[in-house]
């Protein structure tokens, strides 16, 4: 292995703050209607109302859900008029969910 190889796999071993980060990140999405909102919200923004038409789940609840994932900056939101309308904060995390649920489907078909 020549030292150019060498440089880049040990750029790809994450530091002790990075591994804490990417712990929280899963610790946030680790929770199944926190995954089934990020599948929602793929594609469109939604308000709780409208994630909740989709989850059958009290308001209160999704709200809580939602606070998590916005507190770790995987989900925003903004308002309009009465609604709040909630959306994934960076497109990363959409290729994420994208990944999760291939890997998701390999796994359950096995």
């Amino acid at each position: 292995m020549d030292s150019v190889q060498k440089i880049q796999e040990q750029e790809m071993i994450l530091n002790d703050e990075m591994v804490e980060v990417g712990c929280e990140f899963l610790k946030s999405l680790a929770h199944p209607i926190r995954l089934k909102i990020l599948c929602l919200l793929q594609n469109a923004e939604m308000s709780v109302g409208e994630l909740q038409n989709h989850l059958k789940t009290s308001t209160a609840n999704i709200s809580q859900h939602l606070a998590i994932m916005r507190h770790s900056k995987i989900i925003t939101s903004r308002k309009d008029a009465n609604y709040i309308y909630n959306r994934i904060a960076d497109p990363k995390i959409v290729e994420f969910v994208e990944k999760l649920k291939e890997i998701c489907v390999e796994k359950s078909s096995k």
